[in-house]
């Protein structure tokens, strides 16, 4: 076997898309376990969403992030909201030139007429998503003070080249699977 056929089965090609929900969760989870069985060490996913609920994107993320496989994730389209989070699971990440970000706080609409009580419930638990979210941020990115401003009370958009200039991908890079490889749908 060849040098070029070894590393091949030791990595493979994959798609991630639509909204960050729980039947994403167990289609990460079920195609994780896949994976480790057939003894993949890497993984390369192309991620197009542009996002869905913040627990299970933080689901995902602690899942990927300490899964046996290395996950290098790819920005081919949209990126948006949760789905940057798990995005940044990735050990390896990076963007096509046409690629956008966008992260924004947690929202939610409270029902017409809601009590005082209610609201306070809603707002307590947007304060402790967008607190666990802005420490994976920290954790990972580099925004100027001007970017962090704008993400404290509207929604931040970056191109590929904003992306590589605060640490979000590694750098502007196409998703390309070798000629040959297969590609599989998550």
């Amino acid at each position: 076997m060849s040098e070029d056929q070894a590393k091949q089965q030791k990595e493979a090609w994959f798609t991630l898309s639509g909204d960050v929900n729980s039947d994403m969760v167990h289609r990460v989870f079920e195609a994780v376990a896949e994976m480790a069985e057939d003894g993949l060490e890497t993984a390369h996913v192309l991620v197009q969403s542009n996002g869905g609920y913040v627990s299970d994107g933080l689901c995902l993320y602690n899942f990927l992030a300490n899964s046996p496989v290395d996950f290098v994730m790819y920005n081919g389209g949209a990126v948006a909201s949760i789905a940057v989070i798990l995005f940044l699971s990735g050990t390896r990440r990076y963007a096509s030139e046409t690629a956008r970000f966008m992260i924004h706080k947690s929202h939610a609409t409270a029902s017409p007429g809601s009590r005082p009580d209610a609201l306070n419930i809603i707002v307590e638990g947007l304060r402790a998503d967008d607190a666990r979210t802005e420490s994976i941020l920290r954790k990972h990115i580099e925004l100027t003070p001007e970017q962090w401003g704008i993400h404290q009370y509207g929604d931040l958009h970056l191109n590929a080249r904003d992306a590589k200039n605060a640490g979000l991908v590694n750098d502007v890079v196409d998703f390309a699977p070798p000629k040959g490889a297969r590609l599989r749908n998550i």
